[in-house]
């Protein structure tokens, strides 16, 4: 009966006109009130918030060493970019796919992928080597991690559809030196009687709702309270909770120390677009979805906020406009295969009736607010303003019209692709329709949605840590540009925007020994040799590589404001990377011992954060935090006692980490990597 009833509402809504599933299936909201009593209470040796990659890459790792993981997400979907954000083109560089140098549970994932499709990237993509559904994303992600669990003798408990409401903190005698988070309360939500299936309306529909104890008309709510399987041991640490969130929620609800969007220019972050903070500005996020090639031209509604929305639009560069081009960039599947044809100097393969694409285009669906009034990420003195820091007031610390703006301006944008002829960057012209395609809808499309854009948007930037401070970090570690950057600091720009002290420091920081001899005026900054490798790290934990890759904020509000530009030097920070380590100071915040951060919200800056948030680093960092965390429980070890002396020298159980980490298959160094040689050795 509810496959029938499913069914039912699935061709209701597919029979809708584009744009107006936005506002059909609204129901009235009841007001926060306090908090409700937990409806069960459930046990567990790792709790994980967020189910994307790092999320995965976690409960993974840590289930294959027996432990009960208790695993939460939004959506109801594992995965994040692969499947839920609808991201499904693996972003990678030669410099790691060449030798395969990747975690073993991303190997894995790329294996089944493999056996899937019987090739690697069924969707023969030219963005990467492997393009594929999001949907299958999910479902060969989450028997991995069923697979994981029989394997390592560990348990899985998986919640979708579950938001984190309240964390109980407390300070333990005798427990380190911090806090410890002692339960978590989550809620888990059903669509209410008599009503549409999940994933009938766009999130900015849904998601205050989700936050909400009480029951509404759309949905029922089933209060979650997580609490240690081992609660009262002796341990240091009766559990530990991951932060895997895709903005970093936790870490704005617990109110521990974390940076939003610009960082002020200095000689760590020389290229910073600001000469002070801008938490308002981080990068764009994107509602993806995905349309198919048809024989024949197929019938085109034009939303009723296209003409809001159309003075966005671009192929953006001369050399990428061309409809075939963009269509073929992320296209997910191909089941035929086209001729090979080229564009501005691109290969690829002509799209035929069949094929399905993916979009996700800068001067697309991209969401790029940058201003107190229209920011996506709530500030810390937006949530207190907002009441979401105070007891039971926490909403997820997203503005809930930019999601909604978000989701029009991807539905206009498929409008646009099909039948716009106008183009802000490149003038009339150069856009022509194309309107043999089919935007593809409903619970059996690739998004999984009834209105066929992905369950969340992907996300670039959230909220990001400030690690723990120390004799060398006095207010706080983190990644910076200068630490991964192939910039030439040398060049003009550097020399005039830079104070003279301040091009010293920078300078001095990327020399080597030369650096002493700078800071003493002794040698010219012009005259040192840099470094050509990214920082070592003696305590790193895991690997990654990608470009510094900037979808910056734009300058007025709102985003479609007719001739708005990206935000001035936002893209002077952009540019190549080394390949780059992520330290375990990185994964660990401040205040709180028994949390480790995974994903995008590691400690990192804003121009490092830009390279810091593809598809293998989000497992790298949730592996390293899964073992980090199983290793800190066997070991009765708390995570930042391994990194609180000075030079991190001489510290076992560092080393001991480090050793189970690359004895597990997850690397924490590039080979050949070296504190002696100064050159790089992987392009």
């Amino acid at each position: 009966m509810f496959i029938t009833k499913l069914q039912k509402y699935d061709r209701l809504l597919k029979s809708l006109p584009i744009g107006l599933i936005l506002v059909q299936i609204i129901t009235p909201l009841t007001l926060a009130g306090p908090s409700r009593q937990p409806d069960k209470t459930v046990e567990c040796d790792i709790l994980v918030a967020g189910g994307g990659l790092a999320g995965a890459a976690a409960s993974y790792e840590a289930l294959l060493q027996g432990k009960t993981v208790c695993l939460t997400d939004i959506t109801d979907w594992v995965g994040g970019q692969i499947s839920s954000q609808g991201t499904s083109a693996l972003d990678e560089r030669p410099t790691q796919r060449e030798k395969l140098i990747y975690p073993r549970g991303y190997l894995e994932f790329r294996k089944m992928i493999e056996n899937k499709y019987g090739k690697l990237n069924p969707g023969e993509c030219w963005v990467s080597e492997s393009c594929f559904m999001p949907y299958d994303g999910h479902e060969l992600l989450f028997q991995q991690l069923e697979s994981a669990a029989r394997l390592g003798n560990g348990q899985l408990k998986w919640f979708p559809n579950t938001v984190i409401k309240d964390l109980n903190i407390d300070k333990l005698p005798s427990r380190g030196t911090g806090l410890q988070i002692t339960s978590v309360i989550g809620i888990q939500h059903t669509a209410a009687k008599g009503t549409p299936p999940l994933n009938t309306e766009p999130l900015s529909q849904i998601i205050e709702d989700a936050y909400r104890y009480e029951n509404s008309q759309r949905l029922n709510k089933s209060v979650v309270r997580f609490v240690p399987k081992n609660k009262g041991s002796k341990n240091l640490a009766d559990w530990y909770v991951i932060e895997a969130t895709e903005t970093g929620e936790i870490i704005g609800l617990a109110d521990v120390p974390y940076n939003l969007g610009i960082d002020p220019r200095n000689h760590l972050e020389p290229s910073s677009s600001s000469l002070t903070a801008d938490p308002y500005c981080t990068q764009g996020f994107t509602y993806t979805f995905a349309m198919k090639e048809t024989k024949d031209p197929q019938p085109q509604e034009k939303p009723s906020f296209y003409d809001t929305y159309a003075p966005y639009f671009s192929y953006e560069l001369p050399r990428l406009a061309d409809f075939d081009l963009v269509f073929t960039y992320r296209r997910i599947w191909s089941p035929q295969g086209g001729k090979k044809t080229s564009f501005g100097g691109i290969n690829f393969t002509e799209a035929v009736p069949g094929d399905i694409s993916m979009q996700n285009w800068t001067w697309g669906n991209d969401y790029r607010p940058g201003t107190s009034s229209d920011n996506f990420i709530y500030t810390r003195d937006q949530l207190e303003k907002d009441g979401q820091l105070s007891p039971g007031g926490w909403m997820g610390g997203l503005r809930t019209e930019a999601l909604q703006k978000a989701e029009e301006k991807a539905l206009a944008y498929y409008y646009w692709l099909v039948e716009g002829t106008t183009d802000s960057q490149l003038g009339d012209g150069v856009k022509k329709p194309h309107p043999n395609q089919q935007y593809l809808a409903g619970l059996d499309s690739p998004m999984g949605t009834v209105h066929g854009l992905s369950k969340y948007p992907y996300i670039r930037e959230g909220r990001r840590i400030i690690g723990r401070p120390s004799l060398a970090f006095a207010d706080g570690f983190r990644i910076t540009e200068v630490d991964i950057s192939r910039q030439n600091f040398q060049d003009d720009f550097y020399r005039q925007n830079l104070s003279p002290d301040m091009y010293r420091r920078l300078l001095a920081t990327i020399s080597g020994l030369e650096g002493f001899s700078v800071l003493d005026g002794t040698l010219s900054p012009d005259k040192v040799t840099t470094r050509k490798r990214s920082t070592i790290y003696p305590d790193s934990v895991g690997i990654g590589h990608y470009a510094i890759d900037f979808h910056p904020c734009m300058t007025l509000s709102p985003v479609e404001t007719p001739g708005n530009t990206e935000r001035a030097g936002e893209r002077q920070g952009a540019g190549q990377a080394y390949p780059f380590e992520i330290p375990l100071r990185a994964i660990i915040p401040q205040k709180i011992d028994n949390l480790l951060i995974a994903g995008k919200s590691i400690a990192v800056s804003h121009i490092a954060a830009a390279a810091y948030r593809v598809h293998s680093f989000e497992w790298s960092s949730g592996a390293a935090a899964g073992i980090t965390a199983v290793f800190s429980l066997d070991q009765n070890v708390l995570p930042y006692q391994l990194v609180q002396d000075d030079f991190l020298i001489g510290n076992k159980q560092l080393l001991q980490l480090r050793n189970k980490i690359d004895a597990s298959g997850n690397p924490t160094r590039f080979p050949d990597t070296s504190i002696f040689n100064t050159q790089e050795k992987w392009k």
